[in-house]
Order: C-alpha cells, then sequence, then structure tokens
C-alpha cells in the first residue's frame, strides 16, 4: 500500500514539474525560433528555386547543343551524300566524255571510208541537189574534151620555160649573194596544180618553192604547234624558226637562265659568245631583239637578192622580169618584147628537218594563210606530199582514170562562178583536198573513166556536207592511213586534225558568202557546161540518172 501510494505521489510530482505553465519564459521563445526557421526555409526555398533554374538552363542548353550537334551530323551526312552524287556525277560525265572522245578519233580515221556510198545512191544528196539538173556522162565527156583538153596542152612547155629560167635566177643569185653572211638558196621544186596537171584556168602559173638555209655556223630549229608546246587555237597549222648556233644546245645553255656571279664564267660559253648584238639577229633576217626568222625581212631580203641576181643575167634574155603583185612578194612576170606575159611564183620556204614539209613565208593567191599571228609564224605547206601522193595513188588507178578530169571540171565551175559573184572563201586548195579524201576512200576501180558522173556528184557530195558541218579536215594532218612509201613525218600523223573551215565558224559572212557561191554553182552548172560543150541530142540528156 505505501508503494502504491509512493508511486502515486511521485506521478503528480512528476506531472506538476513537468507541465508548461510553471516554466513561461522557456516556452515564450517557441515563436522566435519558429519564424527564424521559417525564414531559413524560405532562404532554402529561394536557393533551391534558383539552383533549379540553372539546372533547367544547363540542361535546355545540353539540349540545344545536342540539337545542333545532331542538325550539324545530318548536314554533314547531307553534304557527303551530295559530294557522293556529285561525284558520281563528275565519274559519269567524265566516263561519257571520253566515249565520246574515242568515239570521234574513231570517226575521225574512219569518217571517209563511207563517203562515197552506192553509185547510184543518189537520194543522200542534200536539199541543195534538188531540182539541180546533173549533166550526164555524154554532156561532161563532151565538155571535158573541148573545154579542159583543148587548154591544157601548153602546160608542159611552160613548166619547161619557167623552171630553165629560175634555176638560171638562182645560180645567178648565189653568185650575188655573200657566202659567209647571206643565206644559202637551194634549188627550187614546182608544186601545186601546174605540176600535178589540173590547173585549167588561164593564166597559167607556176607555182616555185626556194629552200633556203642560214650561213655557217648558224642553223635553223623548227617548233610546230604540234611539237608539245601550247599553240593558241588561231596558231595551228603554223610554227616559229629559231636561229641558232649549230654548236648551241636546243634547249639553252644554262648559262643564259641563271644570273652567275662576276666571278662565275660558264665553261661552254664565253661573254663574247653567250650574248648576241641585236644587229647581228636582224643580219640573219631575225624579227627585232629576237631569235625568231621574220617572214617580212625574208621576202624583202629575197626580193633584193632576185633583183640583183637578174640585173647580172638580163642581157642575155629578150624579155623583162619584174614583180606582178605588190600583197604577193614572190609573184613575177616575164614580159615578151610581143605583148605576151608568163607568171611564175618563186617563194622562199624553210626546210622541217629531214622531211619534204615546208615552213612557207606567203601563200601566192590563197586564203589560208590571210590571217597570220605574226611575221615570226610560218605557215606549213605539204605540198611536195601532196603531189607525190597523187603521183603514187595514178599508179595503181586504171588507164585514163577520171581523178583529175573530176577536179578540172569542178575547179572550172568554181572559177566561172567566181567571176560571176565575186571570190569567195572556198579556194580551188579545199578542192583538191576534197578529192584527196576520195581517193583514199573509194577502190581504184571507182575511178575508172566512165565513171566520171558519179565521181563528180561525189565530190559535190562531200563538199556540201563540208559546208554544212564547217568541218573539212586537212589530209595529211592527224591522218594516221598516209601511205608508208611517202616516209610522212609521224608527228603529223599524230596530231589533232586541223580543221581547213575553222576560220570561218566565226566570220558568218564569209560562210555564207561560201555557201551561197557554192549553191549558186550548182544551179548554174548545166548552164556552164553547156555554153562550152557542143550540141547533143536531149536523148543524151536526162538530168540525175542512175549508172
Amino acid at each position: 500500500m505505501p508503494v502504491g501510494l509512493f508511486r502515486v505521489c511521485l506521478l503528480v510530482i512528476t506531472a506538476i514539474v513537468n507541465h508548461p505553465l510553471f516554466f513561461p519564459k522557456e516556452n515564450g521563445t517557441v515563436p522566435e525560433n519558429t519564424e527564424e526557421i521559417i525564414q531559413k526555409m524560405k532562404e532554402r526555398e529561394e536557393s533551391l528555386r534558383l539552383e533549379q533554374l540553372r539546372l533547367e538552363r544547363e540542361i535546355a542548353d545540353q539540349e540545344a547543343t545536342q540539337k545542333a550537334l545532331e542538325k550539324a551530323a545530318v548536314v554533314v551526312e547531307q553534304s557527303k551524300e551530295e559530294k557522293v552524287r556529285w561525284d558520281m556525277w563528275t565519274a559519269l560525265s567524265m566516263v561519257i566524255f571520253l566515249l565520246i572522245e574515242l568515239w570521234r578519233q574513231d570517226f575521225q580515221e574512219g569518217n571517209w571510208q563511207d563517203i562515197g556510198g552506192e553509185e547510184d545512191d543518189m537520194a543522200v544528196l542534200g536539199k541543195a541537189f534538188k531540182g539541180v539538173a546533173f549533166p550526164d556522162k555524154a554532156v561532161l565527156a563532151s565538155f571535158y574534151e573541148k573545154r579542159i583538153l583543148g587548154t591544157t596542152g601548153d602546160m608542159a612547155r611552160m613548166r619547161e620555160m619557167v623552171e630553165g629560167f629560175a634555176d638560171d635566177l638562182l645560180e645567178a643569185l648565189r653568185s650575188v649573194c655573200n657566202r659567209d653572211a647571206d643565206m644559202e638558196v637551194e634549188d627550187c621544186m614546182g608544186v601545186g596544180s601546174m605540176y600535178e596537171n589540173w590547173r585549167v584556168r588561164k593564166p597559167f602559173v607556176c607555182d616555185l618553192i626556194v629552200p633556203f638555209a642560214p650561213p655557217e655556223p648558224y642553223c635553223f630549229r623548227c617548233q610546230t604547234w604540234c611539237s608539245g608546246d601550247s599553240f593558241p587555237p588561231d596558231e595551228q597549222g603554223y610554227g616559229t624558226i629559231k636561229v641558232c648556233r649549230a654548236d648551241e644546245d636546243a634547249t639553252g645553255c644554262i648559262c643564259d637562265k641563271t644570273k652567275l656571279g662576276e666571278d662565275m664564267l660558264c665553261l661552254l660559253h664565253s661573254q663574247v659568245s653567250s650574248s648576241r648584238p641585236s644587229s647581228e639577229m636582224e643580219d640573219l633576217l631575225c624579227f627585232k631583239n629576237t631569235q625568231y626568222l621574220d617572214a617580212d625581212q625574208v621576202m624583202k631580203w629575197f626580193q633584193i637578192a632576185v633583183t640583183k641576181a637578174w640585173n647580172r643575167i638580163s642581157h642575155k634574155y629578150e624579155f623583162d622580169l619584174s614583180f606582178s603583185l605588190l600583197d604577193s612578194p614572190g609573184a613575177l612576170k616575164i614580159k615578151f618584147k610581143s605583148g605576151k606575159s608568163i607568171a611564175f611564183n618563186l617563194t622562199p620556204v624553210v626546210q622541217y628537218e629531214n622531211s619534204d614539209v615546208y615552213f612557207i613565208s606567203h601563200f601566192p593567191r590563197s586564203s589560208l594563210a590571210a590571217d597570220v599571228p605574226s611575221s615570226t609564224h610560218w605557215f606549213l605547206t605539204f605540198a611536195v606530199y601532196e603531189r607525190r601522193f597523187i603521183q603514187l595513188v595514178s599508179k595503181t588507178l586504171p588507164a585514163n582514170a577520171c581523178h583529175v578530169s573530176c577536179l578540172q571540171i569542178l575547179s572550172f565551175l568554181h572559177g566561172k562562178q567566181c567571176s560571176l559573184t565575186g571570190p569567195s572563201g572556198l579556194t580551188n586548195y579545199h578542192l583538191k583536198t576534197v578529192l584527196l579524201h576520195l581517193l583514199q576512200a573509194r577502190p581504184s576501180q571507182d575511178w575508172a573513166p566512165e565513171k566520171l558522173e558519179a565521181r563528180l556528184q561525189d565530190m559535190l557530195k562531200f563538199l556540201e556536207r563540208c559546208l554544212h558541218e564547217k568541218k573539212l579536215y586537212h589530209f595529211f594532218i592527224g591522218n594516221g592511213k598516209v601511205p608508208a612509201e611517202l616516209s610522212f613525218p609521224i608527228i603529223f600523223q599524230r596530231a589533232e586534225p586541223l580543221n581547213l573551215f575553222r576560220p570561218f565558224v566565226l566570220r558568218r559572212d564569209i560562210y555564207r558568202k561560201m555557201v551561197d557561191t557554192f549553191h549558186e554553182m550548182l544551179r548554174n552548172m548545166s548552164a556552164l557546161i553547156n555554153e562550152y560543150t557542143v550540141h547533143i541530142p536531149l536523148a543524151h540528156t536526162n538530168g540525175i540518172r542512175k549508172e
């Protein structure tokens, strides 16, 4: 019992002691602590909010960076795909270009093989032939016999007379020249229509070329447009001639390309030999301050030398000699006391290496070199090889073959048309080039005399196509099928084909005149031929007919 009362009392005392009313001061601090806690909680909340905003900004920045990286990756991937597509298009374009180039080369090598076609296939003739009454074999044979053969019989005598006089004149020229300082002149050679037996129009003019070489110790070093160095398109077919000492390297000594010190000397060349005075090179007919041969100076020297030579031998002849044309420096004319005259061209040339290709200073009566880039550019002539090719092919043709007759008739018709409507860009050299291509393309039996009409049609048809395409390739340049018997230089066979109609591509007025002249010639062909033909019954003439 006492223990129980003690426990109750102890419980009451403990309750009284722990009652909050007994400690008012201590319990009064609770509100202050609560406000501080609340304030700290607010500060903590604000710091957490700021931290949250910072984290959100960092996350947004990271997301933006990620998106930018992804976008950049997409752009890079797209650029790679576009590059791959571009590379594919580039490769495809290159393949197409190579195929076109291979086709072009194959076409150029074989494009003359199918120009003849069937002899009676006149349906392929162009629009220019529609409505044209083409003379038949009987009319052409009568015209050729009456007009062509009747005027070319005295060509052989004229050639013999001119060659004999030219040899005498050149011999006198050598005697008046200084062998130690002047150019050395060689024997002349006959080229062109008079020596290929197809010239028909008077006056007959013989074309002679005269090779010359520099005096010792000098030599000519020739450079062509196809020798490896870059030449502009308008200089294709030309070359330059450098005058060098025979003991000088073609590329020149290194002492000419580098500045040696004052105490250094070249062991190969002294200072005297390494620098040539300008007057010395001008005496060698070079362009001012260069080592390149000047065509204008060469022609002036040649004219003066020919005049001196003629003064020496003029007492031996009963005629006068004079220069006939101012724009053709090598054009000479022999005037007899009876009033008759004989014209011929004597043109100096430079031999290309050891071949029969020559650099020619001027083309007489021709527009082939009408726009020479400069007087140091010389045009190349293949006239000697052209003459040899015609002679070589003629040996394989039937007797009395019609190839020369075709060229003579076409040259006559063209000359007559030009006398009516004025000259055009089309020349006899273009007509001869057409014949050379046909001679190489067609079999020998196709040039039998009875096939004159068909071959003349082939030449006109071929020329019309060339005029339409503005392409007539030089026969020798770029032609890999030149007969080996000619020993033609391989460098020109491997060169790019030279388009003889290229000058007319940009000169539309001349091209238009050339085409109009050709069409007029076709329309007037029957009238021009009938004018020089004896009467033939109409039963023999039926226009364009098949053989």
